[in-house]
Formats: C-alpha cells, structure tokens, sequence
C-alpha cells in the first residue's frame, strides 16, 4: 500500500529543487553568446524549460551580479540583446561546476 504525494507540496519542493539548477544550467548555456529566445530554445532541447518570466529576471540578476555582459544588437529586422558569460562568470561557473559535482557524488551514495 502506497502512499500518495501531495500533488502541491510536491511541486513547490520540485521549483526550489530546480531553482538553483537553472542557474548552472544558463551560465552553462552563456558559454557560447545567446539571446532569450535561443538559450530557452537550448535549455529546452536538453530537458530544461523554463518560463520567459523566470528565464528575463535571471538573466538580469546574473548581469547585475558581473556574470554576463550583454549587448544590444539588431538581428533580422529586430533589436535582441545578447549574453554570454563574463570572465567572473566563467569563474564562477568552474567553481559551482565543482560544488555541483561534489553534491552529485554525495546524493548518489546517499540515494
């Protein structure tokens, strides 16, 4: 006899779970330079979608924290602003790439 996860409870844990995930995953992803659209589009095809309103005000706290530099430019008829990581953004990513794959070791044993 199972017992049933709260649907809701589960989901909240899910987000807060992903939630710093996400931000290895788009400093991953800013390795190579991207507009909003295409680095979804990348997060996306490798099984990390991402909603426009979470993606737009991530993009902007890592820059205001010196992890991205971006730039606006015109692209098919169209203003886009690009990102792609800073040196203190590649920096930091090594460093997190690091703690994510001591975590990983750790849970694996544990689970």
């Amino acid at each position: 006899m199972g017992v049933a996860v709260d649907s809701e409870l589960f989901e909240s844990m899910r987000l807060e779970l992903r939630r710093g995930s996400l931000v290895l995953a788009v400093l991953a992803c800013l390795r190579t330079e991207r507009y909003g659209y295409t680095l979804r589009q990348a997060l996306a095809a490798d099984g990390l979608e991402m909603e426009e309103s979470t993606l737009y005000p991530l993009l902007r706290r890592l820059e205001s924290q010196g992890l991205l530099s971006s730039e606006w430019r015109e692209e098919e008829k169209r203003k886009k602003r690009f990102y792609v990581l800073s040196p203190l953004g590649t920096a930091m990513l090594a460093a997190l790439t690091d703690e994510w794959r001591r975590i990983n070791a750790s849970l694996d044993r544990i689970l």
